[in-house]
């Protein structure tokens, strides 16, 4: 029976080691193509929609640049709630508006002296707002403060060792008291922006006097100043006391609305470069790409030397950058959006983010002066599935653009991934670069297989 057994084992190892490459042989191969060739051409860019909460404010007059200025048009958010207890009208002692920057987070000189004024909203700002808008009409022309600042080492801060920079303004004692009276009357506006924003529609920021830069605020608040009556029990004697306090009660926020109001006139050297057929993305109004993807020569490559087994690997394509030479440290924007120029607005409106079918992001690469965009797959394989090409589907836009993005790590496999939260119109400093279409490279890799009997 034992040698039955291994008769019969032998027997069944023998029948399943031939199954298969008795009946079919193949043969594999790894496809690259980047023989593909990318055109395109500078159109203006002249307004952009301004869903950031960096703020820009000054004035720069830049010779390989242009001229840009901006001014400050927001609303705020009000604390739920208020310290009124131990506190009255009277006690409100005063009211500053403070806003911050990082350490060196501006474009121009740092020590130059430049104004700015405040003046009070009187009408409620409109959403969704633009670059263009025009404060004309929406505000009080007496100003309710003003001061004199510079980017180096504002109100101490770098003596203090602090990691940011502010400029403070004095506003009225009166708007800090009418303020704390709007919480005493009707509490329930201050849970709700839009309903808040009827009793205090907001602030415009302007500049005064001044050229030379061009500051990135990072946030704005409002502080209130007053003065709190308590008693304290000391040695079991009962005594009433006061004490100075300071709380951040508005602040602007991504709930509320805030724009930049930008004026840009584009300098006669980038006009010329786009005369000589130059590409050049200049932000945050200014300039951007229209791109023509060699959609069709794409679809015959994959067509033509594919076979009846064959896998769409990827479709990856790489943009050399060129950095214009300027005297104030302009940069390549850090991150472009590629998108269909038939979905572009929409993209904005409806605050989508890339799906690397119809839109794609690429960050700058400081080591190889590069953007690229990875993975395009999804695009080649929808186009491969329409009967008709047209031009709205190989004609896409690239644009500076803003990111956000939030991480989540899983510590049990130690690993971590970034996720893009929003999109938006690149507003947050000049930027300008040179993309070299010429030299681009779209790599369309594809697996084939043939099979024989």
């Amino acid at each position: 029976m034992l040698l039955l057994g291994a008769v019969a084992f032998s027997s069944c190892e023998d029948s399943t080691s031939t199954i298969g490459s008795s009946l079919v042989t193949d043969d594999t191969q790894i496809v690259i193509d980047s023989t593909f060739v990318v055109s395109g051409q500078s159109t203006l860019n002249p307004v952009v929609q301004s869903r950031t909460l960096t703020q820009l404010l000054g004035r720069l007059d830049a010779k390989e640049f242009g001229s840009i200025s901006s001014d400050i048009v927001c609303q705020f958010l009000p604390a739920i709630t208020m310290e009124t207890e131990g506190v009255t009208v009277e006690d409100v002692d005063s009211a500053k508006l403070i806003m911050f920057m990082q350490p060196g987070d501006f474009t121009g000189d740092s020590l130059v002296p430049m104004g700015l004024q405040v003046y009070r909203l009187t009408e409620q700002l409109p959403s969704p707002i633009y670059s263009n808008f025009d404060p004309q009409g929406y505000y009080d022309p007496t100003p309710i403060g003003s001061t004199i600042y510079t980017g180096h080492a504002m109100h101490n801060d770098s003596i203090n060792n602090l990691s940011f920079r502010s400029v403070t303004v004095d506003l009225p004692r009166s708007l800090g008291q009418a303020l704390f009276e709007d919480f005493e009357r009707n509490p329930d506006a201050f849970a709700s922006p839009t309903e808040f924003a009827k009793l205090f529609p907001g602030l415009y920021i302007s500049n005064s006097f001044g050229s030379g830069r061009i500051m990135n605020i990072s946030e704005t608040r409002i502080n209130l100043y007053y003065r709190k009556h308590d008693k304290v029990t000391v040695d079991d004697v009962e005594k009433d006391t006061i004490y100075n306090k300071v709380k951040s009660y508005f602040a602007v926020t991504p709930e509320v609305v805030t724009n930049n109001n930008i004026l840009f006139n584009i300098s006669r050297e980038l006009t010329e470069m786009t005369r000589n057929g130059d590409r050049l993305i200049v932000a945050p109004t200014g300039m951007e790409v229209t791109l023509t993807m060699p959609t069709r020569q794409l679809i015959d490559s994959y067509r033509n030397g594919a076979g009846s087994l064959s896998v769409l690997n990827s479709l990856s394509m790489s943009i050399p950058a060129e950095t214009i030479t300027n005297d104030y440290g302009i940069e390549p924007p850090e991150n472009i959006l590629m998108v269909l120029a038939s979905e572009k607005d929409k993209f904005f409106a409806e605050n989508k983010i890339n799906d690397n079918k119809t839109s794609f992001v690429a960050t700058y690469n400081a080591t190889t002066n590069s953007y690229n965009f990875s993975d395009m797959r999804a695009y080649l394989s929808s186009m491969l599935e329409k009967d008709e090409i047209t031009a709205d589907d190989y004609t896409f836009v690239l644009t500076a653009v803003n990111i956000d993005s939030e991480s989540t790590s899983n510590s049990y496999y130690q690993t971590s991934v970034t996720y893009v939260t929003t999109i938006s119109p690149y507003v947050t400093k000049p930027a300008m670069v040179k993309l070299d279409l010429d030299n681009a490279k779209i790599k369309l890799t594809y697996t084939r297989q043939y099979a024989n009997n």
